[in-house]
């Protein structure tokens, strides 16, 4: 695990006063998911990304309310990622719970987690935590457009075992879903400063998708 993120989740551990060896635990847990060989895309990098993420939109003034919360579910949101399943997300927040339980976290705070993993799901957020932790999530859409044909074509390795009309269908019912969105973003730091360029993004690979794209 690189440094700074060793180092932010050494700052989170201390924060919420776990023991020691149980924050070594979940820590080695988590890198063991995020570095298995399937992943393109989903993987510490992205933790790290989300994560920085979160902390500018808190600096930005967005009113989250429990930071630990929020950054506790941004490192448990991928942790279980199998590009054949759909329950991805039910299975992260299990896991975080189950982890979890063994940490020095009330239930209500251990609840909190959990339905910040799932609201990754759909990335439809109702309260300023979940706005926070999805946009951040989202926030690769908006990136320069070759940090996010990077993120596209990692995608694409991480469903290298569709065969290409079916990835096509899949990724093009995932972007004009977006698409067809009000926003993309839901707090209003990400909707000022990243929904125009979010949605060039998304239209330019839309458009790369279909047939006479290329």
């Amino acid at each position: 695990m690189e440094d700074r993120l060793r180092k932010a989740w050494e700052a989170l551990v201390e924060s919420l006063r776990a023991p020691l060896d149980r924050g070594e635990a979940t820590r080695r847990l988590l890198e063991r998911h995020y570095r298995e060989p399937h992943r393109a895309y989903h993987t510490l990098t992205h933790i790290e990304q989300v994560l920085s993420r979160v902390d500018a939109l808190i600096a930005a003034g967005e009113p989250a309310m429990d930071h630990a919360a929020i950054r506790l579910a941004a490192w448990f949101h991928d942790a279980v990622f199998d590009p054949q399943r759909a329950d991805n997300e039910n299975a992260s927040a299990e896991l975080a719970d189950r982890v979890l339980t063994g940490w020095p976290l009330d239930a209500a705070r251990r609840n909190r987690v959990r339905s910040l993993v799932l609201v990754t799901a759909d990335h439809t957020a109702r309260t300023p935590d979940e706005r926070v932790l999805v946009d951040a999530d989202l926030a690769i859409l908006a990136a320069d457009p070759q940090d996010y044909d990077a993120y596209a074509g990692a995608i694409r390795r991480e469903y290298r075992w569709l065969p290409e009309e079916d990835f096509r269908a899949g990724r093009t019912a995932f972007l004009t879903g977006m698409l067809a969105r009000d926003h993309l973003f839901a707090t209003p730091t990400m909707r000022t400063t990243s929904e125009p360029t979010g949605r060039r993004n998304l239209q330019r690979e839309l458009a790369r998708l279909q047939p006479s794209g290329g």
